[in-house]
């Protein structure tokens, strides 16, 4: 008779894992969406349409290079793909781009788009030229589960994680309206991904880290994950597996350098420290002076900019002994905002007292005000909210986050 521990022993020996057909949710129309699925996926996803396996390894080939290469969005359009072949793709599959609900151009050039998904919700992306680069920078979630004081969109409720396919997606869009396909390296306007959109990136972490792989996939869009920032305020058990599976440069909102005031400001600060967060940037790997963490710090009047505060800066980042730069934040106001931002001279005074120190302390010039597009102003629904219903609203975000 077979004990219990006997019958729960493995196989010994090598066994080949068998493919399971996952589950591919179709669209309203009953198609199903390339856009946003591995490579893997791609070609499960035509054998899951009843194409052989041969066919479908060949076929998906061809369609990773056309999505990802080439930015086509119509099958017609695929020439090495068969005259017979487009009309079965056509009616089982598509290739979307999200909705554009606004497209606004700021008088400085910035650019923001108000996008809709297939349930409805909005989210928004913003691109951000200069001389010597382009930046997208790239939503996460609709809304966002955190309610740091100072953010626009923390004011939101979260409503759901954006898929892989709506996080690439901003990126194929903004390819699409500067005219760079075919993918090339070289001569691109957009250079520069930040994760730094609606949401926290790192509560949405499979389907941020799947999107960013197809962004760096070489044989795609083939953005060095070098030139990819992802942002946090400071999801600290998330941190590491951000290194080790995505791989990109890591931003940390610290915004305070004391308990009390980044309890204040960055509510999630209770949750995981300051001495916790410091200690995980000091273990995030890949971290080196070629490779240094960015702390965010938005400058908030009388609340964070003290002569005081930028020394004890300094000191935390020499005691847990970071490769770090900080890039200073003017606050950019919004509606029923409950800071001001601090002086010109004040912000000259705490950077100076940094690169003092020896540390890179830029002061970011605030980019698409005049449009809602600078940090921390991103919100899709822009209704005013009295200063009482702000405080009752982090209270509630706050209990739930435990």
């Amino acid at each position: 008779m077979q004990t219990e521990s006997a019958a729960l022993m493995p196989i010994p020996g090598h066994i080949d894992p068998v493919p399971v057909p996952r589950e591919f949710k179709p669209r309203a129309d009953g198609r199903i969406d390339l856009l946003g699925l591995s490579k893997a996926d791609l070609r499960m996803a035509l054998e899951t349409a009843q194409l052989e396996p041969k066919q479908a390894k060949l076929r998906a080939k061809q369609l990773w290079h056309w999505i990802y290469n080439r930015g086509v969005t119509e099958f017609a359009l695929m020439t090495d793909i068969s005259k017979a072949m487009q009309p079965w793709l056509e009616q089982r599959f598509v290739i979307s781009r999200p909705e554009v609900v606004e497209a606004q151009v700021s008088t400085d050039g910035t650019r923001k788009w108000l996008l809709r998904s297939d349930d409805g919700q909005d989210y928004e992306m913003v691109f951000i030229p200069d001389a010597d680069r382009g930046t997208l920078c790239v939503s996460s979630q609709v809304g966002c589960t955190l309610n740091c004081r100072f953010c626009h969109t923390g004011t939101m409720r979260l409503v759901r994680n954006l898929l892989p396919g709506e996080i690439v997606g901003q990126v194929m869009l903004a390819r699409d309206a500067l005219g760079e396909w075919p993918s090339q390296p070289e001569g691109r306007m957009l250079t520069n991904i930040v994760m730094m959109g609606m949401g926290e990136p790192l509560y949405n972490f499979d389907n941020v880290r799947d999107a960013l792989k197809l962004v760096m996939d070489g044989d795609g869009l083939a953005l060095s994950k070098r030139r990819i920032t992802l942002s946090t305020s400071g999801v600290v058990p998330m941190m590491a597996r951000a290194g080790e599976e995505i791989g990109v440069n890591l931003a940390v909102s610290l915004h305070a350098v004391t308990k009390e005031v980044r309890d204040e400001i960055v509510p999630l600060n209770r949750k995981y420290g300051i001495e916790e967060l410091l200690q995980a940037c000091a273990d995030y790997p890949g971290a080196n002076n070629a490779r240094r963490i960015t702390f965010e710090y938005v400058m908030l009047k009388d609340k964070n900019d003290s002569d005081d505060e930028a020394r004890e800066l300094v000191r935390l980042i020499r005691k847990y002994q970071l490769p770090a730069k900080v890039n200073l934040i003017p606050f950019n106001p919004w509606p029923g905002a409950p800071y001001e931002c601090s002086t010109p001279e004040r912000i000259r005074a705490f950077s100076s007292i940094l690169f003092e120190s020896g540390y890179s302390a830029p002061v970011r010039t605030p980019r698409g005000r005049d449009i809602d597009a600078a940090c921390g102003q991103l919100k899709t629904a822009s209704e005013k909210k009295s200063r009482a219903e702000l405080d009752r609203q982090a209270e509630e975000k706050q209990a739930a986050l435990g």
